[in-house]
């Protein structure tokens, strides 16, 4: 596995380190031994498949607040999406900053989150499918977020038409 910092303190895109041959690749696509000796986090207490039937759809921005924060590792296993990840820790040299990366089935690139950040996403192909690896079980009264339009992070998704839920439509302004 190949990890490469971003401009997000503690965030890491990873890329599978491919053996080909004439057969296909193969790849090592989680290896706590390989987390534990970059001190990132290397304990997995839970995994989800989050499903989405549309090009357009946008999941987030959420977190899960201390002391049950999660750290994450989300890959797109079908379709395509553009991930972002906004840093929400206030003694954090990058804090309010985002990212947003292409995760797809064809690029088999990883981000991995730490605790302290928001994470969402909006597909780029119909019937894209996210897998998510998390250090800590989902907590619902942990559970919070920040709207995916909010003018303190300005992000810049991806154009056309949305489908996002009320619930992700109204998260109060960040503060």
């Amino acid at each position: 596995m190949i990890f490469n910092e971003t401009k997000l303190s503690g965030v890491f895109l990873i890329e599978p380190e491919r053996l080909e041959d004439a057969r296909g690749f193969f790849a090592l696509s989680w290896s706590a031994e390989e987390f534990a000796r970059r001190n990132l986090v290397s304990q997995l207490a839970e995994c989800n498949i989050s499903q989405n039937n549309k090009k357009g759809t946008l999941r987030g921005m959420h977190y899960q607040a201390h002391p049950h924060s999660q750290t994450k590792l989300v890959r797109c296993t079908m379709g395509a999406i553009y991930d972002v990840v906004i840093d929400l820790r206030a003694s954090s040299p990058t804090f309010k900053q985002w990212i947003g990366v292409e995760l797809s089935a064809n690029n088999r690139l990883m981000i991995y989150i730490p605790g302290g950040f928001a994470h969402g996403f909006q597909t780029l192909e119909d019937n894209s499918e996210v897998f998510y690896q998390m250090s800590h079980p989902y907590v619902a009264q942990s559970s919070g977020g920040v709207r995916w339009d909010d003018s303190t992070f300005d992000i810049s998704w991806p154009p056309g038409e949305r489908i996002i839920i009320e619930r992700d439509r109204s998260w109060p302004d960040f503060k």
